[in-house]
């Protein structure tokens, strides 16, 4: 007979998990209230930000997450289908809850028309400590103001990891980095790059005052299509901040004012302007040729 504190309640039943311990696993068939409260934080950054969680699926995303050493506090598989041998080793080695839902409730928790995730991971919100996002001589900061499109946003996470940005900062009334069309579109780069929400430029100001690089100030590049400075114009070899404004209204007024240098991207045929994450993907791109060319030059 099993001693008292391994004997299932009501609706769990016994795996193995971390280190080949027995851990209880919570079965779900109906939409009671701990699947409502996951249904609503795919839609809901207030229940979301209350209960300090969001839901992340994909073998990457879950992959990274795990592999960056964020906190995982619940992972749920399909009740009914055999997990993968992906899903396995996770279910086997990540210390958290282990949930077991009804494939019907996993599809609507799911972002695929076509059948349940064979994982979704419950993933805790980091706090928004700008001191997450380190400041020294090869510091390349973003910024974006006030996007208004998810999507945007993690499209940006994906493009500062790829070229070598030291994190990211969203401020102001802005799109959620936590909303699960965020999340996609990072590719799993948010739980690679530090991403920190801010109420505005003061707060960025002062933290880039107090942990100023030891190698000089930080240039405060802005990006705007009136900038006269073309990008390959304008060294991004040193400590530089990038600012980007607002998909339609861009670079507010009071961060106009702070940049040292506007640039713009020189550009042919009918396009008038570039997306603003794919205009900030490109400035980064540039950063990061400036300085590897910098790096391999002789002494």
């Amino acid at each position: 007979m099993l001693p008292c504190s391994l004997c299932p309640r009501q609706g769990e039943f016994f795996e193995v998990g971390p280190g080949g311990s027995q851990v209880a696993v919570r079965r779900i068939t109906t939409r009671n209230a701990r699947f409502q409260q996951w249904q609503a934080q795919l839609t809901n950054r207030t229940k979301r930000q209350r209960a300090g969680e969001f839901l992340v699926q994909g073998v990457r995303p879950i992959s990274l997450a795990v592999e960056h050493g964020w906190p995982i506090r619940t992972l749920i598989h399909d009740a009914e289908r055999p997990p993968t041998a992906w899903a396995r080793r996770l279910l086997a080695e990540v210390p958290a809850e282990r949930v077991a839902m009804a494939p019907e409730l996993l599809t609507d928790l799911g972002e695929k028309e076509e059948g349940p995730p064979e994982l979704v991971a419950v993933a805790e919100l980091p706090p928004d400590e700008l001191s997450r996002i380190a400041v020294d001589d090869a510091f390349l900061g973003v910024v974006f103001d006030r996007p208004t499109s998810p999507g945007n946003v993690g499209s940006l996470i994906r493009s500062a990891d790829a070229f070598g940005a030291s994190g990211l900062v969203v401020t102001g009334h802005a799109a959620d980095v936590y909303d699960p069309k965020s999340v996609r579109a990072s590719t799993g780069s948010l739980f690679a790059l530090p991403v920190v929400r801010a109420p505005g430029q003061r707060e960025v100001l002062s933290w880039l005052a107090e942990a100023a690089p030891p190698g000089g100030p930080v240039t405060v590049v802005g990006t705007d299509e009136g900038g006269t400075v073309p990008i390959d114009a304008c060294d991004l070899t040193g400590p530089v901040l990038l600012l980007v404004g607002n998909e339609t209204r861009g670079l507010s007024a009071a961060w106009r004012e702070r940049c040292d240098v506007l640039v713009s991207i020189p550009m042919t045929g009918s396009a008038s302007s570039l997306n603003a994450a794919n205009a900030a993907s490109v400035v980064l791109y540039e950063a990061a040729r400036q300085r590897r060319a910098a790096a391999h030059a002789p002494a």
